[in-house]
């Protein structure tokens, strides 16, 4: 069966598609943007303790970003500390662990924050954890003794790791222990037996933990279980009990379930929305019990439950809100039941709704971040401007923050920032920046210009013009040279620019012009489309049976376009063809000589070229000599014969002859129809039939040329067509529809535009479709107005009153009369401006930069359109405190609907307003009120505009300052602030002084020499203090104690000690090397081959994967390092001990194995961990045993 597919028409290119698409977005990198966080490391960051810490912090902008660090919210100093480097052009941080660093003393929360001129974007906090694995807690061990049928629980209760370890049971010989319904592993490790049988018996249950994190396996001393029947029970022990306590002692009786865990009948269970939800259920009993599981009040859902550890445990994957409720587990055997029920309630960390978007605009253009989560509890939405709280931030005339939503007028490029969104409940935190970057730029177009797109015939072409510009430029298509600009529902124009041609043809070929224009400019750029014909196998590979030791030959014969340059390929089993010279492969074919029975199996002959690819499969079947004739399954032949009887209006009876089954019975029919007089060529499904019926009666619609014909389908698939029926044209007939959706709006004061969806050729039932446009104003008592309209979708009113109702309806007919009454809707006509302006407008001011201004409404008879809101025109006319600027910026605020009052934010302090209101409808505004002046009082200033310190001396410092920018009132005076720093950053006690507001510098006096001082520097009016602005400086050093210092390097003494010391050193190396030759021994190596350490394990003479390997099971002294050069006695042998909770004493040096399901099959090997100072114990775990990490 031929397949064929298109690579690069549809998939390719609509993958291109969809990356410009979100490329589109982004502002060239040679314009100057904001800083945008590519890059960063997870929240939950858990580090390998052993390894260099690396803290991603990657951006862009222009200019490049600069990067700063806080750790646990205080400014991070890198250049104070010789173990943390910062990557170049990057804002990684490189934290040196394995050159002397500790991990433990970075732990922390670090934050990182990128900065140009044009904003800042922050990053999550991530919280910077080591991994820990530590060593288990000693425990003496007793042997358990049950009865046979009694339950039984092993704890095995792991050490605390970060991350948790993965817990696994084994035995001695590093063989998984077997689970069944009867035994098997809790979710805390422990080992459950619903009931013990004999067979339990053995010494060695040993719980394994395993640390991923530092490739760590733990393993806890073995546990011994020992089962005792009745008979034998009694037998030990009838010495000491009397004949009536043998008597009463029960044999092993059936027991009905009993829950061993959850305890009690109820628990409850709280997870997180998008999370795995387990629960438990482990039964005693005897027989052992069967676990169902149930939700009450509703169903489990599906496709996200799964059944896990013998149904014992319930497995939820995605769990969201609705997964909240009671689940019931049921342990039943053939005595009982018992059952638990677990109240499941899900709560959800935040999770986007809308995350806020970068935003560019153009000055004096407007535009709104929003950024809108959920979560339960409902997150709190918290907005930051270039990483500080927004409240606290520099203030921004065109922001208004509403909540969720921050609105931008009449935006300036002072107004370019990073905002962050910071959306928060009790489970969790979503950060997100989004930048506002004010831009005026002229349309550029970032496609190269003639590019060439090679699209196969009849798949889709799409056509690339990426493009930017502020404002955002209209994009526009033109065919040809002089071609018009290209329109019809033969294109679709997406929003980045692509023009998509959904089926492209031969004619389609050309050359295609891209106009991006703006109303600082245009552009355009032209792009190649060439339509290239298909890849078809016009003869492909056959069924073929052939003989042993035969030749066998398959065809496949390709066309192809001529431009395009194909290559063939062979596959056996989806596979490359055997590498053997019996396989010869030819232009068009494949042969293998001398067939064997391994070469039994699907031939693909696949055809590839640069645009698409079609395959064609063929099987073989080797037999043997001589060869019985095949059985040959195929798909069928097509029916022949069709034939229409009892031709009705509106029906007609089809009936055919099934062509031959080829050895698979025949399923069913379809049966496909031709429109010959609407859609010459197009086949539609019409129904199907069951497979061993060979009529059908037919409905059929008026005014239709039918064709039919019928495919035939069995296992192996559908047969070609049938040959087409005879045509048959039903008489016409009404319309069966009215046009839908029919609209009235008017496009001027005095019209009335109808429009509708006309209906299709199909829907028209008979020739000569036209339209009855019928209409009338609503509330009067006046007859229809109709008009018959030809096949078009609009019709324009004119001479209506303005904005008043009417009632339209629309009716279809054609020369056959009308289609049924249609149903009326309700239109407007044009809307014009609004008459009159609010009236007795007053202004309330409420503080420095805020005021509410109150109308009264217009008579909404005035209003002459639909009602869409008032706005309030302002503009400052006069700063108190510093000279008015010429340019004068009014500023809009909109209200929507029917309000009466509304809110002015971002008023400068102590300026002079003036304001009128308008009402606006869909035409426009109205007239303007008349000029309302208000005034604003004094506020706090800004802070100065500069603090310079110059001219140090001994005792003195001169500062000099600039006035606030922004006064914001009469300025009362200044207050300085100082105080020393010394050399561990501690300040020292804080001075004030304050200085006449007329003032610009100040000397210092009686200061202390060679010391910092840290000043803080601000502004007052009447209202308050400013913000204030700091500078740091340093008061000379003393001449003369500098001149004490002397370089003690250069000092003759300091020289002539250091050469002493030289010599005597060499001089010990020496003797040392002699003592060594004669073959004397170091009082350390006799003491270690008197006694050979007792926790060493035995290895091979040649092991050298080991590295430093310790047991990981060891008493008191077991948790000390072992010390270089104590690892083994000098003939490299080391002593068996009786421990036998080690790794080694099972695994056989390297030779060890495990199985796939986590059985030993690899060697050790260690890497080689730093020995701690020694007499320091450890509580981290050993060397990681690396061929452990195939258990789990």
């Amino acid at each position: 069966m031929m397949k064929k597919k298109s690579i690069s028409a549809s998939n390719a290119s609509l993958v291109l598609f969809l990356c410009q698409m979100i490329s589109a977005l982004d502002v060239p990198l040679d314009l100057s943007q904001p800083p945008t966080i590519t890059q960063q490391s997870p929240k939950d960051y858990i580090v390998d303790p052993r390894e260099n810490i690396v803290i991603q912090c990657e951006a862009k902008g222009k200019p490049p970003p600069s990067f700063s660090w806080t750790r646990n919210g205080t400014h991070f100093d890198i250049d104070k500390d010789a173990q943390v480097t910062m990557k170049p052009n990057s804002g990684t941080l490189v934290i040196n662990i394995m050159n002397g660093g500790k991990a433990e003393a970075y732990e922390g929360v670090y934050q990182c924050t990128a900065r140009n001129e044009r904003g800042a974007a922050i990053s999550n906090n991530i919280v910077i954890r080591p991994s820990r694995s530590p060593l288990w807690t000693k425990e003496k061990l007793e042997p358990n003794q049950v009865r046979e049928g009694d339950s039984l629980v092993l704890h095995c209760r792991p050490p605390v790791g970060l991350p948790p370890p993965i817990i696994f049971w084994m035995d001695n010989a590093f063989q998984r222990l077997p689970q069944s319904e009867r035994v098997s592993q809790g979710l805390n490790g422990d080992l459950y037996f619903s009931n013990v049988q004999p067979e339990d018996i053995r010494e060695d249950y040993i719980c394994y933990a395993r640390f991923n994190h530092t490739q760590t396996i733990q393993q806890k001393q073995p546990i011994s279980v020992k089962v005792f029947s009745m008979d034998s029970l009694n037998d030990t022990i009838a010495a000491n009990l009397s004949d009536t306590d043998i008597y009463g002692a029960r044999p092993v009786t059936e027991r009905q379930p009993v829950l061993l865990t959850p305890t009690g009948s109820t628990s409850t269970k709280v997870e997180l929305r998008g999370n795995v939800l387990l629960l438990e259920c482990i039964a005693a009993g005897l027989p052992t019990p069967v676990i169902r599981w149930i939700k009450e009040g509703g169903e489990l859902p599906a496709n996200r439950t799964f059944f896990e550890n013998f149904k014992k445990t319930l497995k939820i994957i995605d769990v969201s809100e609705a997964d909240s409720g009671n689940y019931k587990c049921i342990a039943r055997n053939t005595l009982g039941s018992a059952h638990h029920v677990i109240s499941v309630t899900v709560k959800a960390a935040p999770y986007w709704i809308t995350a806020p978007r970068n935003l560019v605009l153009s000055p004096g253009e407007d535009g709104t971040l929003i950024c809108r989560a959920n979560g339960n509890p409902k997150p709190s939405i918290s907005w930051l401007a270039n990483g500080v709280p927004i409240a606290i931030a520099p203030e921004d005339p065109s922001r208004k923050v509403d909540g969720d939503t921050i609105i931008f007028s009449h935006v300036q490029e002072r107004s370019s920032a990073v905002y962050q969104c910071n959306a928060s409940n009790e489970y969790g935190y979503l950060l997100a920046n989004a930048f506002v970057n004010v831009l005026a730029e002229p349309p550029r177009i970032l496609t190269p210009a003639n590019k060439l797109y090679q699209v196969i015939a009849d798949s889709p072409a799409l056509l690339d013009c990426a493009y930017f510009g502020s404002p955002k430029p209209e994009i526009e298509w033109f065919k040809g040279v002089k071609g018009s600009i290209l329109r019809g529902s033969e294109y679709i124009f997406h929003d980045n620019g692509t023009l998509e041609i959904p089926v492209a043809q031969k004619d389609s070929t050309g050359a295609y012009t891209c106009v991006a224009r703006n109303k600082l400019g245009k552009i355009q750029n032209e792009v190649q489309l060439e339509i290239k014909d298909p890849t078809v196998i016009i003869k492909q590979p056959e069924y073929k049976v052939i003989q042993r030791y035969g030749q066998v030959s398959f065809e496949c014969i390709i066309k192809h376009d001529s431009t395009l340059l194909p290559t063939v390929i062979w596959l056996k089993d989806n596979d490359e063809l055997p590498d053997d010279e019996r396989f010869l492969v030819g232009k068009d074919n494949l042969t293998i000589m001398n067939v064997t029975d391994k070469d039994d199996g699907t031939y693909t002959c696949i055809v590839n070229t640069t645009l698409d690819s079609v395959s064609a499969s063929a099987v073989l079947t080797v037999v043997a000599a001589p060869p019985t004739p095949a059985i040959i399954y195929a798909r069928p032949n097509p029916p022949f014969d069709l034939e229409l009887t009892g031709q009705l209006e509106r029906s007609v009876e089809l009936s055919w002859i099934p062509g031959d089954e080829n050895n698979s019975p025949i399923t069913n029919f379809v049966i496909e129809y031709e429109d010959g007089l609407h859609e010459p060529g197009v086949w539609h499904y019409q129904t199907e039939v069951p497979g061993t019926q060979t009529t059908v009666q037919l409905k059929l619609s008026p005014y239709v040329n039918y064709s039919f014909r019928v495919i035939a389908v069995n296992e192996i698939g559908r047969s070609q067509p049938s040959e087409p029926s005879e045509q048959y044209l039903t008489k016409s007939a009404n319309p069966d529809e009215n046009p839908s959706n029919v609209q009235g709006i008017g496009s001027e004061p005095d019209n009335l535009v109808i429009t509708w969806e006309s209906l299709k050729g199909f829907q028209s039932n008979g020739p000569g479709l036209q339209y009855k446009v019928s209409w009338r104003q609503k509330d009067v008592d006046d007859e229809w107005t109709s008009v018959i309209v030809a096949n078009v979708s609009k019709y324009i009113v004119s001479g209506t009153p303005t904005f008043v109702p009417y009632e339209i309806k629309v009716q279809a007919l054609n020369d056959l009369g009308y289609a049924p009454e249609p149903s009326e809707v309700i239109g407007h006509s044009g809307e014009d401006l609004p008459m009159v302006a609010p009236g007795n407008v007053q202004v309330h001011v409420i503080n420095s930069t805020l005021a509410k201004v109150h109308w009264d409404p217009v008579p909404l008879k005035t209003v002459r359109g639909h009602l869409q809101g008032y706005k309030v025109y302002y503009w400052k006319v006069q700063s108190l405190s510093r000279r008015s600027r010429r340019h004068v910026e009014k500023k809009i605020l909109t209200f929507r609907g029917n309000k009466t009052f509304g809110m002015l934010p971002g008023l400068e302090p102590y300026s002079t307003y003036k304001l009128n209101v308008r009402v606006a409808n869909g035409k426009g505004e109205g007239p303007a009120s008349p000029d309302k002046v208000f005034r604003t009082p004094e506020g706090v200033p800004g802070s100065p505009s500069f603090l310079k310190i110059t001219n140090p001396t001994l005792d003195s410092l001169t500062l000099e300052w600039g006035s606030p920018t922004h006064p914001n009132g009469v300025l009362t005076s200044y207050i300085l602030k100082f105080q020393p720093i010394n050399n561990t950053h501690e300040l020292g006690p804080l001075v004030e002084i304050r200085i006449p507001a007329n003032e610009s510098s100040l000397i210092l006096k009686n200061l202390n020499y060679s010391t910092r001082y840290k000043f803080y520097f601000n502004a007052q009016t009447s209202v308050g203090s400013g913000n204030q602005i700091t500078e740091e400086a340093v008061t000379i050093m003393d001449e003369a104690m500098a001149s004490r210092q002397v370089d003690i390097a250069t000092q003759g003494w300091f020289i002539g000690l250091m050469c002493a010391v030289a010599l005597l050193i060499l001089i010990l190396l020496i003797v040392c090397f002699i003592r060594r030759n004669k073959g004397g021994k170091y009082p350390v190596k006799e003491k270690e081959d008197a006694h050979a350490d007792p926790e060493i394990q035995p290895m091979k003479e040649d092991d050298g994967t080991f590295g430093e390997y310790r047991s990981l099971e060891s008493d008191a002294e077991d948790h000390k390092p072992l010390k270089k050069g104590s690892r083994t006695p000098s003939d490299r042998t080391v002593k068996k001990e009786d421990s036998d909770d080690s790794l080694v004493d099972y695994g056989e040096g390297v030779n060890g194995q495990f199985n796939e399901d986590g059985s030993f099959i690899g060697q050790y090997s260690g890497k080689k961990e730093k020995e701690p100072a020694e007499g320091n114990e450890s509580s981290e775990a050993p060397s990681p045993v690396n061929a452990m990490n195939s258990f789990v």
